[in-house]
C-alpha cells in the first residue's frame, strides 16, 4: 500500500495531498530512511517516524487498510511507540 494512502486511513491526515506534502519534504521516515515519494510502499512491521502538531509520531504498522474507517477502526492499523510524556525525575 503507498505511504500517503496508508498514513490518511490512519486517520493521521486530513487528506491525501497534506500527507504527500509531508512525505515529499522529507518529514516522514520509513524504518529510520527518510523518504520523499508518496507512492513508496508499506508492509506489516515497519515503522514510520513523522511530526504531528508538536511531537514526533513513531508508529508500527499493524494492518493495511480497507477504507479510511472512524478513528476506532483507525486506531487497530497501528502501534504507537512513543513512550508519551515522561514522569517527572523524583530526585530533582
Amino acid at each position: 500500500m503507498r505511504l500517503d494512502k496508508w498514513l490518511w486511513q490512519a486517520r493521521f491526515f486530513k487528506s491525501r495531498s497534506l500527507a504527500a506534502g509531508m512525505i515529499e519534504e522529507g518529514h516522514v521516515r520509513v524504518n529510520g530512511t527518510r523518504i520523499s515519494r508518496p507512492g513508496r510502499d508499506v508492509t506489516l512491521g515497519d515503522t514510520l517516524t513523522f511530526p504531528q502538531a508538536n511531537r514526533i509520531r513513531v508508529v508500527r504498522i499493524l494492518a493495511l487498510g480497507q477504507r479510511r474507517g472512524p478513528a476506532s477502526e483507525a486506531q487497530a492499523l497501528y502501534l504507537d511507540l512513543d513512550p508519551g510524556p515522561s514522569a517527572p525525575d523524583p530526585l530533582e
